[in-house]
């Protein structure tokens, strides 16, 4: 009876759960024949890092004089591998998504809030089979790679935390940061750290 009772649990479940490969693969990058980055569609669903306000110069770009929100999320697969190294492994991926700064909408006379519609977003991976970390601004479905020589990389090179990133703007990164020793030391410099 023990067995049947399990092939029936089996064979109930085998399409309701994924193979852990499967879902593991949805956050990983992916690319079109043109190179182009494809928009992983469940990147609300990863691991939440921080909100910052006004932090994004690409996005301050396409509306200035307007503060915008931006909220950024990590592949959680990356996630876990941070919370036990300290370091981003390959396949890293950050998406900064964009958001206007509202207010007095409501019952909100003096504080700010997010609006409902997406202004664009920036996305930050490592892929070591690409040549390690790039850039990509988002349009819709398809994120295109930002050049090289642009300066987003070189002041990630030498401001970012850890391993390019700015890991000291989220709250949630920075003690696993200096807990594991992976802090650049250009970061400790510039923080008297």
């Amino acid at each position: 009876m023990g067995v049947s009772v399990f092939l029936f649990v089996a064979l109930l479940f085998r399409n309701v759960i994924p193979p852990p490969d499967q879902g593991a693969s949805a956050n990983l990058p992916a690319y079109d024949a043109s190179g182009k980055l494809i928009t992983p569609k469940n990147y609300r669903e990863w691991i939440y890092l921080s909100s910052g306000l006004d932090m994004s110069y690409s996005m301050a770009a396409k509306a200035p004089g307007h503060s915008m929100f931006d909220n950024v999320f990590v592949n959680p697969e990356a996630w876990k591998v941070f919370q036990q190294t300290g370091k981003w492994p390959d396949k890293t991926i950050f998406v900064l998504e964009a958001r206007m700064a509202e207010s007095a909408g409501s019952i909100n006379k003096a504080g700010h809030f997010q609006s409902a519609d997406v202004m664009g977003a920036d996305v930050h991976v490592k892929d070591e089979s690409r040549g390690g970390w790039a850039f990509y601004d988002l349009d819709g479905e398809r994120g295109t790679l930002i050049p090289k020589t642009a300066d987003c990389y070189s002041c990630h090179q030498q401001h970012g935390a850890v391993d390019t990133t700015f890991v000291q703007f989220y709250p949630t990164l920075i003690g696993i940061a200096k807990a594991k020793g992976t802090l650049s030391g250009a970061y400790l410099s510039e923080s008297g750290k």
